[in-house]
């Protein structure tokens, strides 16, 4: 990471349901309003480029829910922040403060969606090059003769517009939103219950609403908060990009539980489903940035991600031969491959093959590499 001058550092949580093994100790209850949903938490950070390129996981954190808490929702407004969840978006900040110290030249950007919105974390103390981006999910007082955050930005002429391809979704054609975009420095003004104890904060809002939806179509609206500068309309733009990139660590949870099925597996503690986990995070990072990677740079050598007996094995199976070519295969040679191991059809009208079909494919292709090994080792 030192040689990237900006890490996007996404935090996100994910729960692991395990209703179905009623028999492993250590769970907890699960979200929703039943004592019989079973699981564990995990809330995880991981290190992204701005291009979407998934670096590593910087840090993950696990935790039950105890039985006994379950129903006292309702007292989560009376306890300091350090006694609830949300800590944990505290936890990452100083996370990154101390891997800060040795990534001198990288700026890291804390990113987090509306469950981040917290007056705490505006509010840390943090060295510089550590900063956050977060989606504001709260409209706040703030320091301005309109009251309230809203209602400040939106008193601000727009700096500019853009357009945002949105896929098909619940039952609705994939359409093009014309977006208009507005940003403004605001003071914000602590919570009222809580205003002894924290300060002021002045913050950079970035706003951006769909300005013409269809008829019965919900207005895509970010309202984003962010402690680096934003005055431009290509800031707005960088900033409305990083935050798009939250959506990488949602597809490395998917890859993690779909591909990697942690939730399948057939533990007998809590503390086996950790370790678990913990192993199974570094496999679904490489399956996700094996995908990535040969979408940004096909060009690459396929040796940047695996090791030369693996190119081998790979090239002697899918080709149907014992002899090796001449120069390396390329990464998205070697991927396509892989993605072709794992059941990916490879016909002219398929999306690029996906974190699912690749995971297939490496389960398969360290099955061939035992074998090659195996056979060439007297060679």
């Amino acid at each position: 990471m030192t040689a990237v001058p900006v890490v996007l550092a996404v935090q996100d949580t994910t729960e692991f349901n395990l209703s179905h093994l009623p028999a492993t100790e250590g769970l907890g209850y699960g979200s929703g309003n039943h004592t019989n949903l079973r699981g564990f938490m995990m809330h995880s950070l991981l290190a992204v480029t701005p291009e979407g390129l998934p670096l590593g996981v910087l840090g993950m954190k696990t935790w039950v829910r105890p039985e006994e808490e379950f129903g006292k929702k309702h007292q989560r407004k009376t306890r300091p922040i350090h006694e609830k969840e949300s800590a944990k978006w505290l936890e990452g900040i100083a996370h990154l403060a101390a891997l800060k110290k040795r990534c001198a030249d990288a700026r890291f950007v804390c990113v987090g969606d509306r469950e981040s919105d917290l007056y705490e974390l505006f509010a840390t103390e943090r060295p510089a090059g550590v900063d956050w981006l977060i989606r504001a999910a709260v409209n706040r007082r703030a320091r301005h003769h309109e009251g309230y955050l809203w209602e400040a930005v939106q008193a601000i002429a727009p700096l500019g517009r853009t357009e945002l391809l949105v896929p098909a979704r619940h039952n609705q054609p994939q359409r093009t939103a014309g977006l208009t975009l507005r940003c403004a420095t605001v003071r914000l003004r602590p919570p009222r219950g809580r205003a002894r104890g924290l300060p002021e904060v002045d913050v950079f809002a970035i706003h951006a609403i769909e300005d013409a939806p269809a008829e019965g179509v919900e207005p895509i609206e970010w309202m984003l908060l962010s402690s680096v500068a934003t005055t431009t309309l290509d800031d707005i733009l960088e900033r409305l990009a990083w935050y798009a990139r939250r959506w990488t660590i949602e597809s490395w949870h998917r890859v993690l539980k779909s591909g990697c099925q942690v939730e399948a597996r057939q533990f007998g503690s809590l503390d086996r489903f950790v370790r678990a986990t913990a192993l199974f995070a570094v496999i679904a990072w490489r399956i996700l940035y094996a995908t990535l990677l040969s979408r940004i740079d096909a060009d690459l050598s396929c040796e940047v991600l695996l090791q030369p007996v693996e190119w081998q094995a790979l090239y002697c199976q899918t080709q149907h031969t014992t002899k090796l070519p001449k120069q390396v295969p390329s990464l998205k040679q070697a991927v396509l491959w892989i993605a072709m191991l794992g059941g990916y059809l490879n016909r002219k009208h398929d999306r690029p093959p996906g974190p699912t079909v690749i995971w297939r494919g490496f389960l398969v292709l360290h099955e061939v590499t035992k074998m090659y090994r195996l056979f060439r080792q007297n060679e």
